[in-house]
């Protein structure tokens, strides 16, 4: 089995573009958010059940899952988010297991936003975290995103504090505005995991 790096980071962090970095240097990638959209795509089980528990419109035109619909749901009900927790969490480890076990390489990037708050990281080798301010969190997310400071928010109130995540990492890259030298910082840390992932042999 590959040696697993854990990528984690508030919302609005960079994620996705410090991933793509290290996807450049040709490490394989394995993400938590794309597992979870797999899982749910039209005619698969897991849409079924979701489908049976609540109205049409939780269904589009095209047989895809309407997210906006469901996240206000769950947003507001706790137990709503505990049943859709139970039926998508063990097909979405499943899933991961599956596409882990496939990697070939001496490591690979496990990208899991969610990392802290499902309890995961006892089943990554090393933590690395994404850091930025609160403040650009909620900056950056508004504009991707083109929501409200309120919902960005509540979103982070939701994922664990910024403190507990650096508490928890093993690494960590700073993604500041204005910086411009994640390649560089990328580089560094994939030498490190290439000489750590020899060594776990």
């Amino acid at each position: 089995m590959a040696y697993i790096v854990a990528l984690t980071g508030g919302i609005g962090s960079g994620k996705t573009t410090v991933a793509n970095q290290f996807a450049k240097l040709g490490v394989p990638l394995v993400d938590a958010d794309i597992i979870a959209r797999k899982v749910v795509e039209p005619n698969s089980p897991a849409l079924a059940a979701i489908k049976n528990r609540y109205d049409e419109n939780i269904i589009q035109s095209d047989g895809s899952l309407n997210r906006q619909h469901l996240r206000k749901i769950i947003f507001s009900n706790e137990s709503e988010k505990q049943w859709l927790n139970a039926l998508l969490h063990p097909l979405i480890q499943q899933e991961t297991q599956r596409q882990l076990q496939q990697i070939t390489n001496p490591y690979v990037i496990w990208v899991v936003p969610l990392l802290f708050e499902n309890k995961l990281s006892h089943l990554a080798d090393r933590v690395l975290v994404i850091d930025v301010t609160p403040e650009e969190q909620i900056q950056r997310t508004m504009q991707r995103d083109n929501v409200n400071q309120e919902h960005v928010a509540n979103i982070m109130q939701s994922q664990t504090s910024r403190e507990n995540r650096l508490l928890q990492s093993d690494d960590i890259i700073t993604n500041h505005d204005g910086e411009s030298d994640i390649a560089e910082k990328v580089a560094a840390l994939h030498e490190k995991y290439m000489t750590l992932a020899q060594q776990n042999k």
